[in-house]
């Protein structure tokens, strides 16, 4: 199945791999400190005396063309980037950074919106600078998605990539995320834009892990926040989702490689809408605090084993849901609450936790592939079959986890979306999905 895509995609793997060897050494030397030019970059700022709010989400503020870099080296590619208005967390007005590659087909019907995994509490972190020729240690991920990007290229996608976490690198907050994506698919099909599509084009979202948040989250919003935007997509296609954040920190809670979330949750949230939790957390935990407050997802993997909520918090919040505001910020960010995408869906989520680590199987949460829990995404396609859209495709990967589920999801995921750009009916496996969890939201206990 999606042989030729397979093909495609080996190819580009060896391309990409081949373009990175030679400067990986430098990219990991001077990964930890943003270039000065990448922090000053004035294209990043809004600084018009005209209110923000007074332009509708889309609206292009500045744009411009560069060449397109991987790990700091630019290409003979070219891409477009903008600075478009949207809308943050808290619903206020922001400006965002999107980057678009053209078709190399020059055909302006068809886009994919391409929602990156760079996961990290750093803005410089963010594709669009990777893309700009900036080399930080959080963005070794985006450079690495190019990997994605080149089949969808080759087969004549006009390929979009939203800076997904906005400019304050809002991590894990899944309706901002939603927003930055739909806000950036309107700037990239609007005249002033100068891409070729226009608002006829058809759209595709797909992301993986952090970049299934964007896609799931912007699928489930756009019918009521972007409904021009909804009519134009074909589906989304994502894999490795987080579904109730509430649950994926109790499952990696201990875990060797992915405890490091736990603190990135944590902040993400505060930071996300406005929130001090830093209260709540004993001296080491607040010493953790400080250490990510600007980190990545590289920060985090693997440098905090056995971390737990416990170690972190004071003794009377050991239990999370003894923090109010906690649980009332990550039950804004719990898929099982949103609406349900009208758009065809292809879901794919990894069962192996254990080989990166994860040993958990808490009650009612069970396993996952190693930050995932596998048991939401079963709840939530479930879910989504249950209330009106029966064209879910859904596949779980039992022996797999996060990781290496990745490379087997992408080329299904780049052949289901040609499936729908061409008009086939969208496969379903409604009524074959496994039971999941309660995606209820978390209530709060009384702090012991």
């Amino acid at each position: 199945m999606f042989r030729h895509t397979a093909r495609v995609l080996a190819t580009a793997v060896a391309t990409a791999l081949a373009a990175t060897v030679v400067p990986a050494a430098a990219a990991t030397a001077t990964a930890a400190t943003p270039s000065t030019a990448a922090k000053s970059d004035p294209f990043y700022t809004y600084d018009s005396s005209t209110p923000l709010s007074s332009y509708a989400p889309g609206t292009v503020l500045k744009k411009r063309t560069l060449q397109y870099h991987i790990v700091g080296l630019p290409t003979p590619v070219k891409a477009i980037q903008l600075l478009y208005r949207t809308s943050d967390a808290q619903g206020r007005p922001a400006a965002n950074v999107t980057t678009v590659v053209r078709s190399i087909k020059g055909d302006g019907s068809k886009a994919v919106s391409y929602q990156s995994f760079y996961d990290s509490l750093n803005p410089q972190d963010g594709p669009s600078r990777a893309i700009a020729g900036s080399i930080t240690l959080g963005g070794v991920i985006a450079n690495t998605e190019n990997l994605f990007l080149v089949p969808l290229l080759t087969q004549g996608y006009n390929v979009v990539i939203p800076d997904t976490e906005g400019q304050t690198a809002d991590f894990a907050a899944g309706p901002e995320y939603a927003t930055n994506t739909l806000d950036s698919i309107r700037a990239s099909t609007t005249p002033e834009a100068g891409t070729g599509m226009n608002a006829d084009t058809r759209v595709g979202l797909m992301g993986y892990s952090g970049g299934s948040i964007a896609t799931n989250w912007a699928a489930a919003l756009a019918p009521a926040y972007a409904p021009d935007v909804n009519k134009r997509l074909v589906g989304f296609a994502e894999g490795g989702l987080l579904v109730d954040p509430a649950h994926n920190l109790k499952y990696v809670d201990g875990s060797l490689v992915w405890s490091g979330v736990i603190p990135m949750a944590i902040i993400g949230v505060a930071r996300s809408y406005g929130i001090d939790l830093k209260q709540y957390m004993n001296s080491y935990g607040q010493q953790v605090y400080r250490d990510l407050e600007h980190g990545s997802l590289l920060d985090a993997l693997g440098h905090y084993p056995g971390l737990t909520w416990k170690k972190l918090a004071k003794p009377e919040y050991a239990d999370p849901n003894s923090v109010t505001a906690f649980v009332e910020a990550v039950n804004k960010i719990n898929l099982g609450s949103a609406a349900t995408p009208t758009v065809p869906g292809f879901i794919a989520q990894g069962n192996g936790g254990v080989v990166e680590g994860t040993f958990g199987n808490p009650p009612g949460i069970g396993t996952g592939d190693g930050v995932m829990v596998a048991g939401d995404v079963r709840a939530l396609a479930r879910q989504y079959c249950a209330t009106g859209n029966g064209s879910i495709a859904f596949h779980q990967y039992n022996l797999l986890s996060h990781v290496p589920v990745a490379a087997a999801w992408a080329p299904g995921a780049i052949g289901w979306l040609g499936d729908r750009f061409a008009g086939k009916p969208a496969p379903s496996d409604c009524g074959h999905i496994a039971p999941g969890n309660s995606l209820a939201p978390e209530q709060p206990t009384s702090v012991s």
